[in-house]
């Protein structure tokens, strides 16, 4: 109802008012009249501020963009508001959208302020809030527009960063600055011995104490500190357990997200390269880059993931083309063989590798409610046995599976593969 109406209560004024004084003129009592006064005054006013302009309302968010968990405030923009008095809003529920007030029902007068209503996203992705219904009444409660239908807004929820921290090295950090210990002598702050002075030594590496003992020039020597590249590679092919959003139960999608999250945030912090491949849907993927803003850039893609089966024509894809001193952490519930494969060929092409297991141990596959429940607990048994089998796979190619524990989960995995790494390997030409 995009016009004013008169609203029931100044319809009952204006009756009730003219039945009294019909009867105090047909009846000749003029006690009538003066019961009728009040209801005569009220539907007068009411007549008198009936509005003449056509409002517009326009819903807005503070903020659009949101990490899980926090929360924000949906406002209503109210122009040619002339002659509006009182604002009336009834939200509808979304999917993991909590309200306040719970009701999604706020009204209050114009003149104090549209009321707003608080929201908060309770999981990633992209979510969209109920429909609104706002009513505008004039002074008097004489006229009423609307209630008129509010799209909801849609927002994107990034996924929040669960606790992690690693106090480990990266195995083969091959880029140009950083803080990871580099396995070549260069400008760094970590001792690695001392030597003989040379040509274009920097005086102020000399050793004073060992050149006098000598009786020549010795310089301290340091290993260079270098970037590495951390290439994620999220498996977003299917979604086991449910989810109650930030807070209650996770799915395993929401133990992944929430963990890439983790892993990005902390290694753009310590100055690495990070990249991002996802397994399944539109197949996001976001470049090497570092920095807040490449951090953003990630968290966005990863609040856009849907997931999806993989086509038989997409297998092309699984090749992603890491290079040479990439750190390649796959995070997965590791149910699917071509997410194993893949992990196995990078592994197999000497890439240190991390497989993060992200399978809630109360996760379970959401069977259809005519499905009888023991056939449904059977098949999700026989799928937990072949999972089994893929993790044993990987293991007997010496592929690191860890169980996703938050901070230091990756610490002990990290500080065997750069042991590794400094290892003498023997390659054939």
């Amino acid at each position: 109802m995009n016009r004013w109406e008169i609203t029931p209560a100044l319809s009952r004024a204006l009756l009730v008012s003219g039945l009294l004084v019909g009867g105090a003129v047909l009846l000749g009592q003029p006690a009538l009249v003066v019961l009728a006064a009040p209801f005569v005054v009220l539907a007068a006013f009411a007549l008198i501020s009936r509005p003449t302009s056509a409002p517009v309302v326009r819903g807005v968010l503070d903020h659009v963009s949101l990490y899980e968990g926090q929360g924000t405030r949906s406002r209503l923009q109210v122009t040619e508001a002339d002659g509006v008095e009182h604002v009336t809003r009834i939200s509808a529920q979304a999917p993991y959208i909590a309200l306040h007030p719970a009701s999604g029902r706020v009204s209050g007068l114009l003149s104090a302020g549209v009321p707003a209503l608080e929201v908060s996203p309770r999981r990633w992705g992209r979510r969209t809030l109920g429909e609104e219904k706002v009513a505008l009444t004039s002074p008097w409660a004489g006229y009423r527009w609307g209630p008129v239908l509010e799209h909801g807004i849609e927002m994107t929820v990034l996924p929040a960063s669960a606790p992690f921290d690693s106090a480990a090295e990266a195995p083969q950090p091959l880029g140009l600055v950083g803080s990871n210990r580099s396995r070549r002598v260069g400008d760094g702050t970590e001792f690695a011995g001392i030597r003989p002075f040379q040509s274009g030594d920097r005086l102020r590496r000399i050793n004073w104490r060992v050149s006098l003992r000598t009786g020549d020039l010795h310089v301290v020597t340091s290993r260079g500190e270098e970037d590495s590249g951390v290439l994620l590679v999220v498996d977003a092919l299917s979604d086991f357990g449910r989810s109650g959003g930030v807070g209650a139960g996770a799915s395993s999608l929401d133990v992944t997200m929430r963990a890439a999250s983790a892993l990005a945030e902390h290694f753009t912090r310590n100055g690495d390269r990070v990249a991002l491949r996802v397994i399944g849907g539109a197949w996001e993927t976001v470049g090497y880059g570092a920095g807040q803003r490449h951090l953003r850039q990630i968290l966005g893609r990863l609040a856009g993931v849907r997931p999806a089966r993989l086509r038989d024509d997409a297998t092309e894809r699984l090749r992603f083309g890491a290079t040479a001193g990439t750190v390649v952490i796959v995070l997965s519930p590791l149910l699917a063989d071509a997410v194993v494969t893949a992990a196995a060929s990078l592994h197999r092409r000497g890439l240190p590798l991390i497989a993060v297991d992200t399978l809630p141990d109360e996760a379970a596959a959401l069977a259809p409610e005519d499905t009888d429940g023991q056939v449904a607990d059977l098949a999700w048994r026989l799928r937990r046995t072949e999972r089994e089998h893929l993790l044993t796979a990987l293991a007997r190619q010496g592929c690191p599976v860890v169980q996703w524990r938050g901070p230091g989960t990756l610490d002990d995995v990290l500080h065997r593969l750069a042991r590794r790494a400094q290892l003498p390997q023997v390659r054939v030409r």
